[in-house]
């Protein structure tokens, strides 16, 4: 029942991980340090505020955000896969399926410790 991941979509967080992100990029919602959606994500890497990005696996049709590895691996930014879009609409705190979001940089932020955390699991997969 697992949804068909695209080969493209690399690296692909596993569960617990996938989690672990989810839960931050709730949390970055509350401190409204996140951007949603592609075109956003793409705003925060060319200003250089992104911490890193999230990008959903399960995307129709996935080059409409292969773009923003690109980016990532120029601006040296970390980048993530989940598999569903619809897990990381919820995380980002709507109702619709999310794409792409980008949690930004935020002067004395409270989740700078769990933000360097997870770049440090996403740098271990990539």
């Amino acid at each position: 029942t697992e949804p068909q991941v695209n080969p493209k979509a690399y690296p692909l967080a596993d569960a617990t991980l996938t989690k672990t992100i989810l839960d931050l990029v709730q949390q970055a919602s509350n401190y409204k340090q996140l951007r949603k959606g592609a075109n956003e994500a793409t705003k925060t890497l060319n200003r250089g505020i992104a911490e890193f990005i999230v990008m959903a696996a399960d995307a129709e049709p996935l080059e409409i955000i292969l773009h923003l590895p690109l980016l990532c691996e120029d601006k040296n930014v970390p980048y993530v896969f989940v598999r569903s879009k619809q897990a990381l609409g919820r995380a980002c705190g709507v109702s619709r399926p999310v794409i792409a979001t980008s949690v930004t940089i935020k002067e004395g932020s409270q989740l700078k410790p769990q933000i360097q955390s997870v770049q440090m699991a996403i740098e271990r997969l990539l």
